[in-house]
Formats: structure tokens, sequence, C-alpha cells
């Protein structure tokens, strides 16, 4: 048989051939190496001297699902159905091909991944291996098979949750529910597969009875189906509003799963091509891709970062603790430094804290935790134990004063290439560097709070910071997992100045009138995790105050602080941290805070303002033109100019809804004109706040959008 492959690499056991598939980064089923892999396969089908098949991948993937390029670009609805269809067709020829195929997962077998393992006739995983059907995350439902399969592989319930929620299982559980068939260690892998085909050469095993197709006794009856798929459905409703992709799996079952596999099948290839040219999917896959191109900037190609190995962190509060958490993890040794011993018992204890997710779900135990502090952690209330690291970030007291004379004493004691990382959420860097004899060596990393869990890094730029600085910073953000978005250095960065645009005209609505409580309301319908006042309440009123003083102070008039907002800051209820803000925290649930209900309702009593009844929509209008054109002024003003990046940051920063695919690219959709239009409409009514941006009009008046390609 043919073995000059460029994706494959074939090996022979005697009768037994093994495919070893090798197509980086993660063997995605991409067109050339979907060809290669039909053409082996057929052959050895072909081929009198080989009895059995072993498919296997190489390094952490056996397959880790379909070119995702391939359906973001596509439009034809039938062009893809006919794709879509050869690819189930080529399982189909597995399954049902003359000799039996050993699918030896070596690593993680996801989406098109399971599928294939589940056309094989027997399936072998290496222990600690991830299995599953993600496609729901993009927007997608698995489309080669996989509703049907899965669901008599596995009893219906569990493949269900696989393939509504997306997420993966261990080999193990995958054993237990019948997925697989045996769990190896991966030294052994291949010599079990092995084993396995020839039960299958020796007849012990037959052939037919492992086609998954034929394991009817898995198919549900009609009741249990509907049952099933009306609780999936009610899941379904309270936690994937304004996705598309579970209901389509739920479709997919409730109108399959009978002894006419073919057409099941191809029922669900169609509701694949529905959910592939949704809004919904694009949205979702494309920010998967600019996901994994983040930090990909002209400014530091070609350029090596420099290699970070020690850290230092100074600060251990909850924000430090979670940076600590973080370098931890990724192996670093850290360094963690505090004011005294007091301060660093404290941080130790929150570091402990951020790790109980990890020891509860059986992630590691705390003899792993205790082994992780006792080998990679130091603490000192010394600066001088930052003198051999690489990288030293800072999240202590937000004082410039503070700030600049730790750094003027790290000068003197670090290496002259250690890199100097400040963590404030809102003072200048480039003011901050400024007592810096080396301003290139300092940048912000701005965390988010709990900055172990929250998925975005904040990068921010100062005027001198070197190119070696920032792409040594986004080799860092990727090491422990952060997407990584740069920016340039202004007031407020990028997410805090945008969220403030996303939420900063509820003050100017509920001055007119409109009911708060709806404004909530709406918001949430959209897709926000909270409206404006439930934020407020917990981040503080007062810090959003100082924040947004900030801005009248440094970006001007457009910025002037509402007069509703400064009643509101001079009742002294700052929210969740003082008990009360917007709502009152003292009782057993949340109520409306009277005291500021009072404020509201006095203010508009004092200038003759009735309750105003709007549509939701038109909430939802006027918070997002006014975030629209906070993103154009900031593009503009050179704070960031990539679309997709700053995308990214509030989907990842703030919670803005994934499936409408981040500000900019819902603006593209509602349309820039009907942008501009809505603006100067706000702008009439609520003064400059709302005033266009230059950007807004001029394309609005060439019919471009922020997302040309």
């Amino acid at each position: 048989m043919k073995s000059d492959f460029k994706s494959l690499k074939i090996e022979s056991y005697d009768d037994v051939v093994a495919i070893i598939m090798n197509n980086p980064p993660v063997n995605q089923l991409s067109k050339h190496f979907v060809m290669e892999l039909v053409e082996a396969i057929s052959s050895c089908f072909e081929d009198p001297s080989v009895n059995a098949i072993v498919l296997t991948g190489t390094g952490r993937n056996f397959i880790a699902g379909a070119d995702l390029t391939e359906v973001y670009r596509a439009k034809e609805k039938e062009t893809l159905l006919q794709k879509v269809m050869g690819t189930s067709a080529f399982l189909n020829q597995i399954e049902m091909g003359p000799k039996p195929v050993i699918a030896a997962i070596n690593g993680n077998a996801l989406g098109g991944g399971i599928e294939i393992a589940m056309a094989c006739h027997y399936r072998v995983a290496s222990k600690g291996v991830h299995i599953g059907q993600p496609e729901v995350k993009v927007g997608l439902i698995p489309g080669a098979g996989g509703t049907q399969k899965l669901s008599m592989g596995a009893l219906l319930p569990d493949a269900l949750e696989m393939m509504t929620t997306g997420n993966p299982i261990s080999a193990e559980k995958g054993l237990s529910r019948g997925l697989v068939d045996e769990v190896a260690d991966s030294e052994e892998l291949i010599r079990v597969a092995i084993d396995a085909a020839r039960k299958f050469v020796s007849r012990s095993i037959s052939l037919n009875s492992r086609r998954t197709r034929n394991k009817f006794n898995r198919l549900p009856s009609a009741a249990e189906l509907k049952a099933v798929a009306n609780g999936s459905k009610f899941i379904a409703m309270t936690k994937a509003k304004g996705y598309i992709a579970p209901f389509k799996v739920i479709e997919a079952l409730e109108k399959g799963l009978s002894f006419d596999i073919e057409t099941d099948i191809r029922r669900e290839n169609e509701l694949f091509v529905e959910c592939a040219v949704s809004d919904v999917a694009k949205n979702l896959i494309g920010i998967f891709l600019k996901t994994r191109s983040a930090g990909r900037l002209p400014r530091i190609s070609g350029i090596e970062p420099r290699q970070i190995k020690k850290v230092t962190m100074l600060g251990g509060g909850v924000m430090g603790s979670g940076i600590v958490h973080l370098l931890l993890k990724a192996g670093f040794e850290t360094v963690l430094w505090d004011i005294n011993q007091d301060a660093l018992n404290r941080g130790i204890g929150s570091l402990r804290k951020t790790f109980d997710y990890h020891i509860k779900k059986k992630k590691m135990t705390q003899t792993d935790l205790d082994s992780l502090l006792n080998s990679k952690l130091i603490t000192t209330t010394s600066l001088d134990g930052a003198r051999e690291s690489d990288l030293v970030i800072e999240a202590v007291l937000e004082d410039m004063n503070v700030k600049q004379e730790i750094w003027k004493k790290l000068e003197t004691i670090c290496k002259p290439e250690t890199i100097f990382a400040t963590n404030t959420s809102a003072l200048p860097i480039t003011e901050m560097a400024t007592v810096l004899k080396d301003p290139g060596r300092m940048i912000g990393l701005h965390f988010f709070n709990p900055a172990h869990r929250m998925p975005l890094l904040e990068i921010i730029c100062a005027k001198k910071t070197s190119d070696e600085t920032l792409a040594t910073s986004v080799a860092l953000a990727r090491k422990i997992n952060k997407t990584p978005v740069v920016v340039n250095d202004a007031p407020g960065f990028y997410v805090s100045r945008q969220l403030g645009g996303l939420f900063g005209g509820s003050v100017y609505l509920v001055a007119d009138g409109v009911d708060g409580n709806q404004i909530e309301k709406a918001m949430k319908e959209f897709g926000m995790p909270m409206g404006p006042a439930e934020l407020a309440d917990l981040t503080g009123i007062d810090i959003n105050y100082h924040v947004n003083k900030t801005f009248e102070r440094k970006l001007g008039e457009r910025y002037k602080v509402h007069p509703l907002t400064e009643l509101i800051y001079q009742t002294g209820f700052y929210g969740r941290k003082t008990g009360a803000g917007y709502m009152d925290y003292t009782g057993a649930k949340p109520v409306p805070n009277t005291k500021v209900m009072d404020v509201i309702q006095g203010y508009l009593k004092n200038r003759g303002v009735s309750p105003k009844k709007v549509s939701d929509q038109s909430i939802v209008d006027s918070m997002l033109a006014l975030a629209i054109n906070e993103a154009a002024l900031m593009m503009e003003e050179g704070v960031c100019d990539r679309p997709q990046d700053m995308d990214l940051a509030m989907i990842y920063g703030a919670g803005f809804p994934p499936y409408r695919g981040g500000i900019l690219r819902y603006a593209d959709k509602w349309g820039i004109t009907n942008v501009y239009t809505k603006l100067v409409q706000l702008e009439r009514q609520y003064g400059s706040r709302f005033k266009p941006a230059q950007l807004i009009l001029e394309m609005s008046r060439s019919g471009k959008t922020f997302y040309e390609s």
C-alpha cells in the first residue's frame, strides 16, 4: 500500500497496519488531511495482506475536530452540505468497511475526532485523555453522525449532556459510559490496540456486532426520548439563551434515533449547516479564531521574547494572590512580597483559597498544593527578594507616589533586563515609568478580578515600552493561559472606559424617566451578565464615581459627570461593601434601597420629569450606540485600532455576550448608518456625551464597517 503521505505515517505489525496521524498543530480535519486519511484507509481495505487497522495520533491529540476556518468561510448552504455529507459518507465507509478499525486514542478526541472514533469498531484510550463533542461552544452541532452514534454508544442523558454543554469527559468516564472499550497507559496503547485487532482477526470479536449503528438495544423508547428531550430543552432555555446549537442537537435526536440511521444522519447534516451559516456560529467561531491569534501584532513579529523563569509578585491581596496562583500553576518559581509578615500570612491564606475549586473537583489534593507551595513559592518582606527575578509584577496601593517609590528602589536591586509590570487599573503607566532610567522595561499587565479565573489580560504599552518587553508580556499571557489584548496607555485603558461607554447611558435614561429596573432587565435579556446598577453595586459606586471624575478631568466636557450621578454618590451608599447601593443587601435577599430611590425620584420631581415608557430594544439601542461610539473615539485616539482585539476584550473582560460577536461586530450587523442616526438623536436629547465620533460619521458616509474583511 502507499506510504508516502504528508500527514500520515504507516507502520506494519504483520497483518495489522497502524495509521499514525500527524497534522500539526492539533490534528485538525483539514481538507488535505481528510483526503489522505480516506486514501490510506481505502488502500488498507483493498490490500489483501492487511487484516486490521489501528488509527492513532501524535502528541496531545488524536483528532481535535474540524478546521473551523473552512466552516467560518462557508456561505452557501448547499456547498457546505455536500462537504458535510461527504465526511459522513467517509465515516460510514469506516464503520461498514470489510476490516476492523481500532481507534487508539492517544490524546484529545474532540468533535470530528470522537465521531471518527465512534465510526471505528473498538476504542482504546490513554489514561487521562479527554473525549467530547464541544461543537456547541462555537455555535455548531456534531455534523458527521455524532448526534446519532454518540447516543447509541452512551446512555441518552449522558450523550445529550455532552453535546448540549460541550464539556469533554475523561477517558475513564468514557469507559464507564460505554464510549471507550479499554483504557491503557500511554506507552501500552498501541500494543493493547493491536491485541484488540487480533481478536477481530481471530473472530473472537464479531465485526458486525461492533458497528455502532447495530446497537439497537441502545435506542430509547418514544416515551423516554420525549422525556429526556423535554428536560434538556428546559435546561437549555435557562442556560443557553441566545444560542441555537443546543436546541438543534435536541431536534436531531427527537427526529432521529431510528432504525434508519442514514436518514437520521442526513437530517443531522442539514441541521449542522443551518447552524454553520447562522450569525451565532459565525460570531462564536470568529471569537475562537480571534482568541487563537490574539497578541500576534506586526510590531512584535519576529521578536524573540525573553525567557521568564522567576517572577516576583508585590502584594498578596485578592489580586496578588490570584496572580500568584496563575504563576505557580504555569510552573514559574515565584516570590511573594508584602510589607510585613501579617500581610504575607493573609496573602498565603488568600492564595490557598484560590485552589479550593481544584481540590473540591479532585484535580489536585491538599498534599499536592502543599508540595507546590513548598517547591515553587518563596515569601519575603524585603524587596531584595526580587534580585534574581526576570519579571516583577506589582499590585500594591493605587497611589502613584507609593508605586514610583517601589520601582525606584527595585531599579537599583534587579537585573537591568528585568521587566517591571504594574497591575494598576487607572494610573497612567507612562507617568509611572518616568522614575526609571530605562522606561522601556515597564508595561501594564491589567488582570481582572478574580485573576485566576478571568480569561483576559489587558497589556498596556506606555509611550516608551520596548518591543521586547511587549513580546515577552504577550508570551507570558499565553503561558499563564490568558488571552492577551494589547492597548496603548490612556485613561481607563480600554476595558474600563469601554464598560463606562456600554453602561454609561443608563443614568441619562433614568434621568429622563425610564425605569431603572427595566434597564437592568433589558441589558440582561440582551445577554449581559449584569445590568448597570447591579454591576455598580458589585464594583463600588464610589470607585465608579472617581473613575468618571478622572475621565471628566482628563478627557474633557463630553465626560462631565451627570448631576444625578453626583447625588447618588453623595448618599454614601456605595454598594455591597457598604451594605446598600442601588439595592439594600442587609436582609435575607436584596431589595431596592429606598434612600437611593428617593434621591432619584426627588431629582425627577424637581425637574418635572414624568415616568417614560420605552421598549427594551430602545434601551439596548441607546446603550449600545454609546458603547460603539466610545470604541470609535478610542480608535481615533490610538488606544487600540484592532476591532477583533477590542471585541475580545469586552467578551473576556466584561461579559459581553459571545454569541453577539462583540460590540463592533454588533455595530456592523446593526449598520453604521443606523448607529450614527441613533447617536444624532441621543445627542439632541441628552447632549455632547452622545455626539457621534468623526470616525462614525465618516464610516456612515462611506459605507465602511469595522470588520472590512
